[in-house]
């Protein structure tokens, strides 16, 4: 299970729990790049979900930092943005 909880405008605290496991990581989401991927069509929340999920499909909850922004996804996973715009729900 993925919680987000917003701490301020542009951080959130997310858990994920898996059984009686779980790990605790915040992450930063601006405005500018919130809106380069969903275009206001979704919360930030609701995008913060789907990309753990989709970080969660190519690593381990512990390989996932524990403090970081959301941008530096593209930058370990190159098709990050095309593919958090298709298989996770078509956010555009």
């Amino acid at each position: 299970m993925i919680e987000v909880e917003k701490k301020n405008d542009d951080e959130y605290i997310v858990i994920i729990e898996e059984g009686n496991d779980r790990s605790k990581h915040t992450v930063n989401l601006d405005d500018a790049y919130y809106q380069k991927l969903t275009d206001g069509k979704t919360t930030k929340e609701e995008l913060i979900k789907k990309s753990f999920k989709f970080l969660l499909e190519r690593e381990s909850k512990e390989s996932i930092l524990p403090e970081f922004n959301l941008r530096i996804i593209g930058k370990y996973f190159p098709e990050y943005e095309s593919k958090i715009n298709g298989r996770y729900g078509a956010i555009l």
